[in-house]
């Protein structure tokens, strides 16, 4: 079962000709990917960062690939999860189509009994549970996340499950923690 919501709403800010502040964007993202073996499962990208950029650093959100930011850099985006399904076998089908289409860059190494979403990334990631809740996964463990609900994950394999039979809606904010090369 799909979940149609509107698009995510982005507001940003700018800098008139004269150096005051302005509305410079408002309407959705230009950065929205499906995935369409998994209807309702949307991903909007909403900012990126490199090292470097400062305030008048021209949007380049429609040019992001992959689950990870840039080296040195950040992404912030919107997951929108439908309730995922108890066939095992449809689940992987899903997990697969998702990470082959959308996060290629994501390392994945699935342990026989893992969820079929587990993966690692070289990132600090900041999660807060805006609608619904979610399953948060570790190889060791997991916990329920409701609305409200915030999670620092620091680069540890995880997991992502929704297992209320509702959609539910995770801001992620992903900040790039790989060593500098020296």
């Amino acid at each position: 079962m799909s979940h149609a919501s509107p698009p995510i709403r982005r507001i940003v800010t700018g800098f008139d000709p004269q150096g005051r502040s302005v509305i410079a964007a408002d309407g959705a993202s230009p950065a929205q990917k499906t995935v369409p073996e998994r209807p309702g499962y949307r991903i909007t990208n909403l900012w990126r960062t490199k090292p470097g950029d400062d305030f008048g650093v021209p949007d380049s959100i429609v040019g992001h690939q992959g689950v990870l930011p840039p080296h040195g850099g950040t992404v912030f985006r919107i997951i929108e999860w439908p309730a995922e399904p108890q066939d095992p076998e449809e689940l992987r089908r899903l997990m697969d189509a998702t990470f082959r289409s959308m996060y290629p860059d994501a390392h994945r190494d699935v342990q026989q009994g893992q969820h079929p979403g587990m993966h690692q990334t070289d990132t600090v990631d900041y999660a807060l549970v805006l609608e619904g809740e979610v399953v948060a996964i570790m190889e060791q463990g997991e916990t329920v996340m409701r609305q409200g609900d915030v999670l620092i994950q620091r680069g540890t394999a995880h997991s992502w499950a929704n297992r209320s039979g509702k959609p539910a809606k995770v801001a992620f904010v992903l900040v790039d923690a790989t060593p500098s090369p020296r």
